[in-house]
């Protein structure tokens, strides 16, 4: 399984040549990471960080930029669970735009306690939900 949304590329995501700049998709990339909590996962994220005083920062970034992206473009991200340690999500991403992938990236995020800045374990509920997005090694590129 995988969780995908769709997203407008905007002008304030480009830069004077026309196109995406790079640190945005590192934003927009956020973005899917908050929208797949909201939506995929169904844990809203705002009381996540405020009640639940988790997060979940981005403790490394592998990014394959494959072709550019302009303004007016519209991206499918993909997201996929490549694996779930303790306390650690690897996740898979992938942008494309009328079936050309823009970006691949690998992201490795931490669930983390916001008032101890430590790791946490993943609690069981949300393991198995996260579970729901594994990414299969017959689905694995």
């Amino acid at each position: 399984m995988a969780y995908t949304v769709e997203k407008a590329i905007r002008f304030h995501h480009c830069d004077p040549a026309g196109i995406v700049f790079y640190p945005q998709y590192f934003v927009l990339m956020n973005e899917l990471v908050e929208d797949w909590f909201d939506r995929g996962l169904r844990i809203d994220f705002g009381a996540f960080h405020a009640v639940d005083r988790l997060g979940v920062p981005m403790g490394r970034v592998e990014c394959d930029f494959l072709a550019p992206s302009k303004v007016g473009d519209r991206l499918a991200f993909t997201l996929a669970v490549e694996s779930l340690g303790r306390s650690s999500i690897r996740l898979a991403v992938e942008a494309s735009c009328a079936g050309e992938v823009r970006v691949r990236a690998k992201l490795a995020l931490v669930l983390a306690s916001l008032d101890t800045r430590r790791a946490v374990p993943i609690p069981d509920a949300m393991r198995e939900k996260m579970a729901l997005d594994l990414r299969t090694s017959a689905g694995a590129d």
